[in-house]
């Protein structure tokens, strides 16, 4: 533990983590969390600017727009998503988040002008921009990290990325507070909240270095390297760090960076597809945002006041912030594997336990403080388990010519399960109730088994030996394929 945080401590790395954090992920919670607050007042924005211009608005009209607002932030992240790999390649991880703050900067003014122009329509373009900054800037931000992190540390650092989505969530809830940003008056300006916090990287982050793997293995540049690493992590030759990444070089053999369509099509990377498809799958629907929406009502059974319930809730979003900062440091001794299957086994047990006390929770008065502590230790496991390690394992199971399409993968993958999860979830809320959380106990064991049986540990290995790990990854009847395969080659040479 000393070790690790002196080799923090020893360069600028920290500060590093910190300004990279502001416009990255943290982004992406604030937006998350801060739209619930404001959004009466928006409605009532809404509806005066369509009365003034057209007239009183259609029984529906201002929800759809409502609608829209809440969607559109969806649909610019996977379009943010999307365009990954073709910024990143162009501009590099650094100028990449610099000129995404620069568009972060211009949604907040639109988004600030919105009330004064009386336009509604200044809010949905807004929400389209940040939509897409936060996409494309929680991408290159876990991209960037992991490319700019010594192997010993790598989980830790790249787990940060997921750090500062719990903090930006926590700081959401903070800023839509009455006593803080939460009144009419203000609620243009609690929607630009996060670009001041984007205007601090864009001001810091021209000192740091371009990401060291990125300088070595894709532009070649062996003393910028080397110079990278000794302003991020103190002085050093990094001759082991520098080879491991020259093997990588070697064994791309000048490939250039894959599209997502390349990636999809090569056998090779078939097993860390799965993977993350099935691990993104069950964080999605492992019923993080069943919580959400019963944790009001959970909090009113168990005879918390009404006024008092959102600074319970605020409590669990701390919760979340502490377990993400202790799971950064348990991450190297315990490993990857092991914090993802057993938080879900765990939040799996959670679930139907849930089920259980949700159901009873009119026999007996105590239940609904069962049901409140359940709670929070699926929140507990959710940030330290899954949802925390996640950054980690996708950057760790491709190597670099695969990783910027495969961080297009996952972006599609997590933004198109948001949208599908708005509209499905509603549905399974009002067809099963509280049942619907055994349907979530049933994701979370699934994803569970399958890191189980499935997954290699990637724990203080290179990116090579870890792709060499999912390559000897066999199934029923694969290993005879594969002789019947060789036998045809050798048959055709012959």
């Amino acid at each position: 533990m000393d070790s690790l945080l002196k080799h923090l401590g020893s360069g600028n790395a920290l500060f590093f983590i910190i300004v990279l954090g502001m416009g990255g992920t943290f982004q992406n919670g604030f937006h998350v969390t801060v739209i619930s607050s404001p959004s009466p007042f928006v409605k009532s924005f809404i509806n005066s600017s369509w009365t003034e211009r057209y007239g009183p608005p259609g029984p529906d009209t201002v929800t759809f727009i409502w609608s829209a607002v809440v969607a559109l932030y969806a649909l610019g992240g996977l379009f943010g998503s999307l365009g990954v790999r073709l910024i990143i390649g162009k501009l590099g991880r650094k100028k990449a988040m610099i000129w995404n703050n620069v568009i972060a900067i211009i949604a907040s003014a639109v988004m600030f002008a919105s009330k004064f122009a009386n336009s509604f329509e200044m809010i949905l373009i807004s929400r389209v921009l940040y939509g897409f900054t936060s996409g494309l800037g929680a991408n290159v931000h876990a991209i960037y990290l992991g490319e700019s992190s010594p192997k010993r540390i790598r989980g830790m650092v790249t787990l940060t990325s997921a750090t500062f989505v719990s903090i930006g969530k926590l700081s959401g809830q903070l800023a839509g507070l009455r006593e803080v940003l939460g009144r009419e008056e203000w609620w243009n300006v609690l929607l630009c909240v996060p670009t001041g916090f984007a205007m601090i990287q864009l001001l810091f982050l021209p000192f740091f270095p371009e990401a060291p793997r990125y300088l070595l293995i894709e532009k070649n540049n062996a003393e910028q390297c080397k110079s990278a690493l000794q302003c991020l992590w103190g002085p050093g030759d990094y001759e082991k760090e520098m080879e491991e990444m020259l093997a990588e070089q070697t064994a791309i053999g000048g490939e250039r960076s894959k599209s997502l369509l390349e990636l999809l099509r090569d056998k090779r990377v078939r097993w860390q597809l799965i993977t993350m498809l099935v691990v993104n799958g069950c964080i999605q629907f492992c019923g993080i945002s069943a919580i959400s929406v019963f944790s009001y009502n959970i909090f009113q059974e168990a005879g918390i006041p009404e006024d008092k319930i959102r600074y319970v809730t605020l409590g669990v979003g701390v919760s979340e912030v502490l377990t993400s900062i202790t799971c950064s440091f348990l991450i190297e001794s315990v490993g990857r594997r092991v914090l993802i299957w057993g938080g879900f086994a765990a939040m799996s047990v959670i679930m139907a336990l849930i089920t259980v006390t949700l159901c009873l929770q009119d026999y007996t008065s105590w239940v609904p403080y069962c049901t409140v502590a359940l709670l929070f230790l699926f929140v507990i496991f959710y940030g330290g388990g899954p949802a925390g390690v996640l950054p980690s394992l996708t950057h760790e199971i491709f190597i670099q010519s695969c990783r910027p399409a495969a961080f297009v993968f996952t972006g599609t993958l997590r933004w198109l399960g948001f949208t599908v999860l708005g509209f499905v979830f509603p549905f399974l809320i009002a067809q099963f109730k509280s049942f619907s959380f055994l349907l979530f106990s049933g994701t979370c064991m699934g994803g569970s088994l399958y890191v189980f049986f499935m997954l290699p540990e990637t724990k203080g290995k290179t990116l090579l030996e870890i792709s060499e790990e999912f390559s000897r990854i066999k199934v029923c009847g694969s290993r005879k394929r594969e002789d019947e395969e060789k036998m045809c080659t050798v048959g055709t040479r012959l």
